[in-house]
């Protein structure tokens, strides 16, 4: 048989034990014509690499309406801890990229970052926990890329989505797609916008000599933020091509906090005063970020990448924060203490990278090179404000000026031999930084110039190796190793201090260290289906935000270096799939042990497990429906060095149908069904025993829509990722603590 020609039977023949002959088939063509062809494909929900783990969130319903953050937070081996910093398999210091390209902000504006990304323009996210020596040096616990979605249709075409969602308020978010591609020109735009208002709470509970205070803070977060993005490439020839790219951000996030504190004499069981402090931030966040690109490519292997980018960076925060005292009963003001803290932030990233492949002795050579400068200047004003108006802080100002220049080359070999796959490579990485923080101290009965300054500079190699044994395919063996680096933040270097409240303050530190990650990894792979990954790491110098004490009762935020941390992880991943129904189910255990002695009886020797375990059914029914109900359950474990974190879970359900012929997409869930996604740990420090719990906005109803236009000739799309790889994943990169103070 053969499509387009009827089916032939050959006459009968007989088999001898000596000689057979077998007579002939002509096949005739049939009559008539083949119409229509449709060919059906559906991405698996998961997959599982050597190097990376694949999250395939375009398909999936329960991600309608929410944000890159809240799909991070229900991602297998990924922890948001109460202030939204993350962690992958129980370690700190993740890179967070888009579109292979890092996101400008970290800390706190990371999350606002994150927050305002619709899930309607993410195709997929990786999780990278072993990159090799092509990739930066930086982050520990390996690379998150978000892979926002691309046409890759030939001739004009679009797509448009709208999204709502309500939980505790609604909000909406909206988006569209003009594209335009030829055999020589490829040109495309993407803008989103959304819209909302968001509700958190948190108690915290702070012990320490003779004073306790019950602080709690009703947080509202509202948000519009528009994203857009505009680039093309142009074919040269069969071998290479020009592109340019223009991306950026703009949002102006407002925060209320309703705090209240609770002053009580632990001694004689009495309440000393009540502290109300209703502070506002408004705050601006503008980038924009110019790639240029070269690429070639030949039939031979041998490949040549060019980027050079500039990126530029406008951060202000304008926050109000009074201070009302009262007696016991709330009654009577007693006095009060009113602050206006206002701190712009500008930042210039500028760098060039260059990759180069080959093929090289029967296997694959890759080189490179990467130049990046950095200059950042944050001016903190603070004004002390009276019924007669406000006036500047000189003692509490300053002005803190960083630059930093990164040079790094890399050079990797990848050659397959017999059963085997060998890759092996190192990338040395000099940086070269300086810090200055200027200001006015009162002396006497005047005001002199403060100077604080620091300058390094430092050579580190980062080698990276991994073995993959194939010659059973049903049954491959990976092993990997891998040393990597987090520098510290630019403002966590900043050493003045910052007025949260009247009882706590946040500062830098100007000795922060770097930290150094040592990891070793085991994968096996059966049958191409069931993963299992055994993982160790050792991490020097980690960073950890400590409530440290000052005055007796008061307390500061601050990051510093811990000894060492050591993390075992356990990964197991298997994908199921029977007719019209699938699954894929992960569970993610870790251990993780702290060490650090800072003296003074100020130690720190905390150990504990980290489990996940996470589920996600699909079924397809009557040809265009589909169902999904998700779950995760998160062990007690310790984030961020110090906090005891109790167990989370959760249960998502969601329908999806597709209409007008499979162009346009109708989703609606709900998230969090039992409101179980709550954070509440303890942290016991420097004769400090503090107990945090955080409530928000996790269970909510989502209603989308997707309608897409135009031509469907598909060709592969181009992806791009610029050269300023690290250093915009650490602007304001510090703090991630309390926020605002309340």
């Amino acid at each position: 048989s053969h499509i387009g020609h009827n089916t032939r039977l050959s006459p009968v023949f007989t088999v001898s034990g000596t000689e057979t002959k077998v007579p002939d088939i002509s096949l005739t063509r049939s009559s008539g014509g083949l119409s229509e062809v449709t060919v059906t494909a559906k991405k698996p929900m998961v997959e599982v690499r050597a190097d990376k783990t694949i999250l395939n969130v375009e398909g999936t319903i329960n991600s309608t309406g929410s944000s890159a953050l809240e799909l991070l937070r229900k991602s297998p081996g990924v922890l948001v801890d109460k202030d939204d910093n993350l962690s992958l398999s129980g370690k700190n210091g993740v890179q967070v990229y888009v579109d292979g390209r890092p996101t400008p902000l970290s800390g706190q504006d990371l999350a606002n970052y994150l927050k305002s990304i619709e899930s309607s323009q993410i195709e997929a996210i990786e999780l990278i926990t072993n990159p090799s020596a092509k990739y930066e040096a930086a982050g520990n616990a390996g690379i998150i890329n978000i892979r926002m979605k691309k046409n890759k249709a030939y001739g004009a075409n679009g797509s448009v989505n709208a999204g709502y969602s309500v939980g505790y308020y609604s909000k909406y978010n909206a988006g569209a797609s003009i594209n335009y591609r030829n055999r020589n020109i490829n040109i495309y735009s993407n803008v989103t916008h959304g819209n909302g208002l968001n509700r958190n709470i948190m108690d915290i509970e702070r012990s320490l000599a003779d004073s306790s205070f019950d602080q709690r803070g009703v947080l509202e977060f509202s948000y519009k933020n528009y994203n857009y993005k505009v680039g093309a490439d142009y074919t040269l020839n069969k071998k290479s091509s020009l592109g340019v790219l223009v991306n950026g951000a703009y949002s102006t996030p407002e925060i209320t906090n309703e705090g209240t504190t609770v002053i009580r004499n632990t001694t004689t069981n009495t309440t000393r005063a009540l502290l109300r402090a209703d502070n506002t931030a408004e705050m601006g966040r503008d980038n924009m970020n110019l790639n240029l690109n070269y690429n070639y490519n030949d039939p031979k292997g041998t490949s040549l990448v060019i980027n050079a980018d500039r990126g530029w960076f406008n951060l202000d925060n304008d926050q109000y924060q009074p201070n009302y005292y009262f007696t016991p009963d709330g009654q009577t003001q007693t006095h009060s203490v009113i602050y206006q803290m206002y701190s712009p932030t500008d930042i210039t990233i500028s760098s060039a990278k260059v990759d180069y492949e080959q093929n090289f002795l029967k296997g694959k050579l890759s080189v490179g090179g990467k130049t990046a400068f950095v200059d950042t200047d944050n001016d903190f004003q603070r004004y002390n404000v009276f019924s007669t108006g406000k006036e500047l802080d000189k003692n509490a100002s300053n002005r803190f000026v960083y630059k930093e220049n990164i040079n790094a080359g890399y050079a990797s070999f990848l050659r397959p031999l017999k059963g085997m796959i060998i890759q092996a490579g190192v990338r040395v990485e000099n940086t070269v930084s300086e810090g200055t923080s200027t200001g006015l101290k009162l002396n006497g009965s005047g005001y002199e110039p403060t100077l604080s300054s620091f300058r390094r500079s430092y050579t580190d190699f980062f080698p990276s190796a991994a073995i993959t044994f194939n010659k059973n395919p049903m049954k491959t063996w990976n092993l990997t190793y891998s040393r990597r680096i987090d520098r510290p933040a630019y403002q966590d270097l900043n050493p003045f201090e910052f007025k949260l409240n009247e009882y706590t303050f946040q500062k830098g530190n100007i000795n922060l260290r770097p930290q150094y990650t040592n990891s070793f990894g085991l994968t096996h792979t059966y049958k191409f289906r069931l993963n299992a990954t055994l993982n160790y790491s050792h991490v020097n110098d980690i960073f950890t935000q400590l409530i440290d004490t000052i005055e007796t009762s008061k307390s500061f935020l601050s990051k510093k270096n811990l000894a060492t941390q050591d993390i075992v992880s356990l990964n197991i991943t298997y994908p199921f799939s029977y007719k019209s129904y699938s699954l894929f189910g992960s569970i993610n255990s870790n251990y993780s042990k702290y060490n650090a002695d800072f003296g003074a009886g100020r130690k720190v020797d905390l150990d504990a497990w980290g489990l996940t375990v996470f589920l996600q059914n699909s079924l397809k029914f009557a040809k265009t429906w589909t169902a999904e109900v998700s779950a995760m359950y998160n062990a007690p474990t310790i984030y961020m060095g110090t906090f005891k974190g109790d167990a989370m879970w959760f249960m998502d359900a969601g329908l999806q149908k597709q209409i007008f012929g499979g162009k346009g997409t109708v989703k609606a869930s709900v998230s969090d069904i039992f409101k179980t996604l709550q954070f509440r740990g303890t942290s016991d420090f420097a004769g400090q025993h503090t107990v945090a719990s955080s409530t928000w906005e996790s269970r909510q109803f989502r209603l989308s829509l997707n309608m897409r236009f135009g031509s469907t000739t598909v060709k592969a799309a181009k992806q791009r990722s610029g050269s300023a790889e690290d250093e915009m994943k650490r602007v304001q990169q510090g703090g991630g603590g309390i926020g605002i103070g309340n």
